[in-house]
């Protein structure tokens, strides 16, 4: 088989594939793998029981069935959602947004891939641009969705050393040289893979430097606000005119959905809904009829104040304290938990790569991903890119305890105890 240029970079290997390569397979080959690799969210009964009343209602009634099942949504998404989530954005957060402001995508990894490619890449004129990583490591995800190459840029961080084995990485703003070919500004908040949450000075610092670049900041908030809201620190919803933010039903509980939201000006929901309708047709509607009501309620505000924000804010303190106790004295650091359902593990001065600590790993049973691939756009040598790992603390209690203890045992023979 011949494959033309995107075919041998789409076809191809990469750190995203990998990683669900192996959470599809890895059952197979292991019945008993212990999953702490993946983004997927806890179960919560009381969440499930919710979405499985809206699922019976619409069932229930001929005309929601039809229109779940049986008709073709605006490329922009279904408008009765999309009026519903602005009334909502304008009570709980007081942004002058409307229908015309929001776009619906097939999950937020199709919306990045639109995003990126729309705003940056090969321009018109002959130029190049790129999108900008303020701060690495960032979502695995993002790295493989150029059309092109070289689509990303990254600033490394200033690290925080704090007390307990915590630290904290930062924005660091004195390497934050942006150069004239900068198409955007983007992170994650919480960010993926850290559960590191930008404080409200970095975000309007950067919103400053977009501003005046006259370029966007694109905020990925798939773990943030205003909802599923895993936040476990103080922090305000950021959203401007110059802000694309960028929301998910997946961390509600819903990743089988396929629902990403795009908050943006109206020329840029335009624009994405354009370019989105040639490359899916139309959205989902799985996702929209089962929140639909949730935002006309406010029921997705109690949902995630209740039952989500402290299940995860938990399940991260008790899994903290479980690899304080299995790792003792190693030379270890942990990124204070701030949000998202991650704990990220830095071994300084690992003896081995973070690939063959998660072969290892994977061999012993125990699912983990490798923390190089989250260094999207940073090409300098650190060999702190190669110690790191992204731990799930999503699945059940005693199912992470296994894991973390293998974990620890895994990485004391790497350092030869």
């Amino acid at each position: 088989m011949k494959l033309s240029a995107f075919g041998q970079k789409f076809a191809g290997q990469s750190g995203i594939v990998q990683l669900m390569d192996d959470l599809g397979a890895a059952l197979s080959d292991n019945p008993d793998m212990i999953f702490m690799g993946g983004g997927n969210p806890g179960r919560l009964p009381e969440v499930e029981a919710v979405f499985q009343q809206r699922l019976e209602a619409i069932m229930a009634d001929p005309q929601q069935r039809h229109s779940l099942f049986g008709i073709y949504q605006s490329p922009q998404g279904d408008r009765e959602f999309r009026e519903e989530l602005a009334a909502f954005l304008r009570r709980q957060m007081g942004w002058q947004v409307t229908a015309d402001n929001i776009a619906v995508s097939n999950g937020s990894q199709s919306a990045f891939f639109v995003l990126f490619n729309m705003l940056a890449g090969d321009m018109g004129d002959g130029s190049h641009r790129h999108i900008h990583l303020p701060l690495a490591p960032e979502y695995i995800g993002y790295g493989d969705t150029g059309l092109g190459p070289d689509l990303f840029r990254a600033s490394r961080p200033s690290i925080e050393l704090l007390d307990d084995h915590l630290f904290k990485y930062h924005v660091d703003f004195s390497r934050l040289a942006l150069s004239e070919d900068a198409a955007a500004l983007c992170v994650s908040r919480p960010t993926n893979p850290t559960g590191n949450v930008l404080t409200d000075e970095e975000i309007v610092h950067l919103d400053e430097i977009a501003r005046q670049r006259d370029i966007p900041l694109i905020v990925d908030g798939a773990y943030g606000l205003p909802f599923p809201n895993i936040l476990f620190e103080s922090a305000q919803c950021h959203w401007n005119d110059n802000t694309i933010l960028a929301l998910s039903l997946s961390k509600l509980g819903l990743p089988g959905a396929r629902t990403g939201i795009v908050v943006a000006r109206e020329d840029i929901v335009r624009a994405f809904t354009n370019a989105n309708t040639i490359v899916s047709l139309s959205s989902g509607t799985l996702g929209p009829a089962l929140a639909r009501a949730l935002f006309a309620s406010g029921e997705i505000l109690s949902l995630s104040r209740d039952y989500i924000t402290p299940f995860y804010r938990e399940r991260s303190q008790q899994t903290l304290q479980w690899f304080r106790e299995a790792l003792g004295d190693l030379p270890y650091h942990i990124h204070k938990p701030e949000g998202a359902i991650f704990l990220w593990l830095w071994f300084e001065g690992l003896p081995i790569s973070s690939q063959e600590l998660y072969e290892r790993l994977k061999q012993r049973g125990v699912l983990v991903v490798p923390g190089h691939n989250f260094f999207v756009g940073l090409e300098e040598s650190w060999p702190h890119k190669h110690e790191c790992l992204r731990v799930s603390y999503a699945q059940d209690a005693d199912t992470v305890k296994r894991g973390v203890a293998i974990i620890a045992d895994e990485v004391a023979r790497a350092y030869g105890g």
